[in-house]
């Protein structure tokens, strides 16, 4: 929370910000605390808690993802709500930030134990979500099978099949061509222009991703399928693993399901995070949770970019390290867009019940993600500023005008 409260801050003072506008975005408009209980495979029950924030509508219905994770807080919630305005803004989405999460490992979940928690979840929040209130999706540990029974639990609710409740669904039941990969191919999109802007050769360049959930495997896919690069190190949270020459997106992907991590992947070296990190590398994908790169750890990252698939990877005191050696970051609020630019294409085609090919829906996000890339690069050489600042500063500009004109301040 306090990370998200700072990039705000320091945005708002480079803009000038209204301080009354600074203040309501300051606070989330609505927080929901739900404790539920679940019967469990052994017969037992278990009380679970979870959460959902809505911190700012003022430009549309709250849009954000759902995580399961053991260490879910509130305040990780509130922080990612806050970055969710920012990133819908960003991309100019008719949307508002919202966010949630449930207390819970589903790492030792049985699938029904996964459905009974994702069900009763949506039980307990039904009256806080809607089409035109609040939309969730996908997010750390949640998948398009745990969102189709969310989306079928809301929609017994109230009593007729309700599709545009919940994105990142199955195509099968309404979900988009094209949402298994987006927030990956956003990110490798930018990427492309980042690498044109400055002038380096991707075909053949090096790459690692830290994170190897569906975001970063993802982006080893497209990386080296669309841009050619060579992705030489990946970690997941049981390890992290080493391949001067690059490592087989297939061949990786099938050892990660067969095993449960990429740790000992044939011919790969193991090494340690902080390793991989200082990696001297073309491009590096931090995808996997908070504060990854720190002030302790900045001044040794050799990377010419750093494409932030993860929210939130980046201190703000690393940021400084990284920009003040000249070291190209994709923000977040950017880099990580495509998943909910896809997510409000799925909610078009939710209400329209027309449905695009993947090659079109491609098209669009390609459009959304390079024309939001080179407005930020052209806020940022205005400003004189970190291209983070420079999307915080075009997003904060966006909700203020929305605030204003609905009369909020």
């Amino acid at each position: 929370m306090l990370t998200a409260l700072e990039q705000l801050e320091a945005a708002a003072a480079v803009m000038n910000l209204d301080p009354a506008a600074l203040e309501i975005l300051r606070n989330p408009l609505r927080e929901l605390h739900l404790s539920f209980p679940v019967r469990m495979d052994d017969g037992s029950t278990k009380v679970f808690r979870g959460f959902r924030v809505q911190h700012n509508d003022a430009r549309g219905p709250c849009k954000g993802g759902i995580r399961f994770h053991p260490l879910e807080t509130i305040d990780t919630v509130r922080a990612l709500a806050i970055w969710m305005t920012l990133k819908t803004a960003l991309l100019d989405l008719p949307l508002g930030g919202g966010k949630g999460g449930v207390i819970c490992d589903p790492k030792t979940m049985s699938p029904g134990e996964l459905e009974r928690v994702s069900r009763a979840y949506i039980r307990q929040a039904a009256s806080f979500l809607g089409p035109e209130k609040d939309v969730p999706a996908p997010d750390v540990y949640t998948s398009p099978q745990i969102m189709a029974w969310m989306a079928d639990e809301y929609s017994v609710l109230q009593g007729h099949y309700t599709p545009g409740v919940i994105t990142g669904k199955p195509p099968a039941i309404g979900g988009s061509a094209g949402r298994s990969d987006a927030t990956a191919r956003g990110g490798i999109y930018c990427v492309r222009q980042a690498a044109a802007l400055l002038g380096i050769e991707l075909s053949g360049a090096t790459a690692a991703i830290q994170g190897y959930g569906n975001a970063g495997s993802s982006a080893h896919k497209l990386a080296s399928g669309i841009l050619g690069m060579q992705v030489v190190a990946v970690s997941d949270s049981k390890g992290c693993i080493h391949h001067p020459e690059g490592l087989d997106h297939e061949a990786l992907a099938a050892w990660k399901k067969h095993t449960g991590s990429v740790r000992g992947f044939p011919g790969s070296t193991a090494i340690s995070n902080d390793e991989l990190l200082g990696l001297d590398l073309a491009v590096l994908f931090p995808a996997a949770l908070e504060s990854v790169l720190t002030a302790d750890n900045a001044p040794a990252v050799k990377s010419r970019i750093i494409a932030e698939l993860a929210n939130g990877p980046t201190t703000l005191e690393a940021d400084t390290i990284l920009h003040q050696r000249g070291v190209h970051i994709i923000p977040d609020l950017l880099c990580n867009a495509g998943g909910v630019t896809v997510s409000w294409l799925e909610m078009v085609q939710n209400a329209s019940g027309y449905y695009w090919k993947e090659e079109e829906v491609h098209a669009r996000l390609e459009e959304r993600m390079t024309g939001a890339f080179h407005a930020v690069h052209s806020a940022a050489l205005s400003y004189k500023t970190s291209s983070r600042t420079a999307a915080s500063i075009l997003a904060i500009g966006r909700v203020a005008e929305a605030m204003k004109l609905r009369g909020w301040y």
